[in-house]
């Protein structure tokens, strides 16, 4: 220390006092760092400073200008390793000493902000409440592949704008939990992409028995509405589920639910079911063939489905059954009634009972507004009193059975809304409730290998399962069991 305080006297005889200033300054950085060091057993990496002159009574401005330049290298002691510093977003970027940059400073954070579609918004009512302009929104319907995609949003559905300083830089069309569409700002204008999530697939298994309802004890069984109601689809060809439940009957199913992170967002397919009606046991398994037809299948391979349907509308009842001998309700005399009357309300779709061809499709006499379609062997349905028929349903084209062909009403000879079927063979009127129905195409016998072993596992799940959760039911009295 002593050589420094020569060296800083000499300094301040024989040089400026601007020259002094600085060596002075380099001394004092001098005898900091001399203080501050660290042993020799110290392990930290450190930059050495000089820590004495070897003539300080000669030393030049040049000498001084060195030593400031050394004693600059040393470490900011207010930047301790690995601090957390925010960046310019408030965002915590990792930085060790001196090798913390701005460089987060040219890649701002993009804001998200989200808007639910409201009832009658436009896209761009949308952006205007977001207050963003018209260019803008016409940019992205011009340069992005998925821009018509726009044109379809919902009410419920979501948009998420991303912006850096008010200005839009990506934007996320969400459409549902699983499908989006996002959009990205480039220097040509916006590039899209769809983005689809897939759900994690679970197995589960429910059991239990009808005591009050079918519906009673789906969700007894913890099945929602519409899960009982496929349950009772795959059925449905062999099962009356409107007059033939009884209290007592059972049903088994292993059936998908699908999770997204972590949470359940709905269900899948019913892979295999047992329905035991009135002492019938019947038994689906849903399989897969080569071609990729899905669709349910008895254990020998036989489809569940049939050629028809036996009932083509959602009804609230039956308000007329098939009689021959029935007393009109209008004109009071004794006329047959060759169909069955469904009670529903005024525009509940009505849907084809079987794959055919439009044989009529307009208004005729007492039946209002009426369907008929020809079927192979020469089965011809009547579908009458309709408020409306379906759009693109006329004389000649082809329908798929489950296709809506038009909807409940009351024109013609009716005195409520209700859809009057009919089931015709070679021109006879038959009881649609109790006719045979055809069945649909079995299982071709190059699959059959395949959808045995499938079977075999499917049904030993089911009744494994079955056992174990009515056991559990009968513990906890959760569901109604026998």
């Amino acid at each position: 220390m002593n050589i420094l305080l020569r060296a800083l006297q000499t300094a301040a005889k024989n040089f400026p006092t601007r020259h002094a200033l600085v060596l002075a300054a380099a001394s004092s950085c001098i005898a900091l760092s001399l203080v501050f060091i660290p042993g020799k057993d110290a392990q930290a990496k450190r930059t050495e400073i000089p820590s004495s002159l070897s003539d300080a009574d000669t030393a030049s401005l040049k000498d001084a200008e060195k030593i400031l330049s050394s004693a600059g290298e040393v470490p900011d002691s207010s930047v301790a390793p690995n601090a957390i510093v925010p960046d310019v977003a408030g965002k915590p970027a990792q930085t060790s000493g001196k090798d913390y940059t701005d460089t987060n400073l040219h890649h701002p954070v993009i804001a998200w902000e989200r808007t639910k579609v409201r009832a009658g918004d436009t896209l761009s009512a949308i952006f205007s409440r977001e207050r963003l302009s018209a260019g803008t929104l016409q940019r992205i319907l011009r340069t992005s592949e998925h821009g018509n995609t726009l044109a379809d949003i919902r009410p419920g559905q979501a948009i998420v704008f991303g912006r850096v300083n008010g200005e839009l830089q990506g934007l996320k069309y969400v459409r549902n939990r699983l499908e989006s569409i996002e959009f990205t700002r480039t220097d040509n204008g916006f590039i899209s992409e769809e983005v689809v999530r897939t759900p994690e697939i679970r197995l589960a298994h429910s059991t239990a028995t009808i005591r009050n309802s079918l519906f009673h004890a789906g969700a007894k069984a913890g099945l929602s509405d519409n899960m009982t109601m496929r349950l009772a689809n795959i059925f449905a060809w062999d099962i009356d589920f409107v007059q033939g439940i009884r209290d007592g009957d059972t049903f088994n199913l292993v059936f998908e639910e699908k999770y997204l992170d972590g949470e359940k967002i709905g269900y899948g397919n019913i892979l295999a079911a047992t329905f035991t009606n009135r002492g019938t046991t019947h038994k689906a398994i849903y399989y897969t063939d080569s071609k990729g037809n899905s669709d349910y299948y008895t254990p020998d391979g036989k489809s569940m489905r049939k050629s028809f349907i036996r009932t083509p509308v959602e009804f609230t009842r039956i308000s007329s059954r098939f009689n021959l001998n029935r007393v009109h309700p209008l004109f009071k005399t004794k006329r047959p009634h060759r169909g069955v009357d469904y009670a529903a309300p005024t525009g509940t779709p009505i849907k084809a009972s079987g794959d055919g061809i439009i044989k009529l499709a307009g208004r005729q006499k007492g039946y209002g507004n009426v369907v008929y379609i020809q079927h192979p062997n020469n089965i011809v349905t009547v579908y009458a009193h309709q408020s409306r028929i379906a759009k693109g349903i006329r004389k000649g084209v082809r329908v798929k059975q489950g296709q809506t062909i038009g909807y409940v009403g009351m024109t013609g000879w009716a005195t409520g809304p209700h859809l009057h079927y009919e089931f015709r063979i070679n021109g006879t009127h038959r009881n649609p409730l109790t006719v045979k129905l055809p069945d649909a195409t079995p299982l071709a016998k190059a699959e059959m290998s395949a959808f045995k072993r499938q079977t075999q596992i499917m049904l030993a799940e089911l009744e494994q399962k079955s056992g174990t959760l009515l056991a559990s039911a009968e513990e906890n009295s959760n569901v109604t069991t026998q």
